[in-house]
């Protein structure tokens, strides 16, 4: 039973984590991926002491905003090496970048939240390992660098 207090619309709830999709453009729309992890970013700290203050200790202000990478894993599938391909791309100091599209979605498929990532780039891919005895799925794991998180709320 509610009271006339509480907010019945959903709102009040967290979001779960499990339903997402990512997508890349350019012929890598909604991506099913099994991890995303590593959207974080921090301030550099300026530490600072001005010449006439009283105080025997420095000033801290924000700096440049330092973006971590981005890890993302998913399944082998047969005939898809769209993430090698985007790789081998690299030259020197030359490389496609694309901007990165990371959404949560609610119960319904809407995207509520979505994650926007400026000048992503792979850094790293890291193919499965094998075991002869094992039963778990084939899982690559790639890492994206990029320049800008942009966080947009979509309800």
């Amino acid at each position: 039973m509610t009271t006339e207090n509480e907010n019945t619309d959903g709102a009040t709830w967290p979001m779960p984590k499990f339903r997402f999709e990512v997508n890349f453009g350019e012929g890598l729309n909604n991506v099913a991926f099994q991890e995303v992890s590593g959207m974080d970013v921090e301030n550099q700290i300026i530490e600072y002491r001005k010449s006439n203050s009283p105080l025997f200790s420095t000033e801290k202000m924000p700096g440049i905003a330092k973006y971590g990478n981005i890890t993302m894993k998913r399944g082998v599938f047969v005939n898809d090496n769209s993430f090698w391909d985007w790789y081998n791309d690299i030259a020197m100091n030359t490389i496609k970048r694309r901007t990165v599209l990371i959404k949560l979605l609610d119960e319904g498929g809407k995207v509520t939240m979505q994650w926007e990532l400026k000048n992503a780039w792979p850094t790293k891919i890291t193919s499965t390992d094998l075991k002869s005895d094992g039963n778990e799925v084939a899982v690559d794991t790639l890492e994206i660098a990029h320049e800008q998180l942009i966080i947009i709320n979509c309800s």
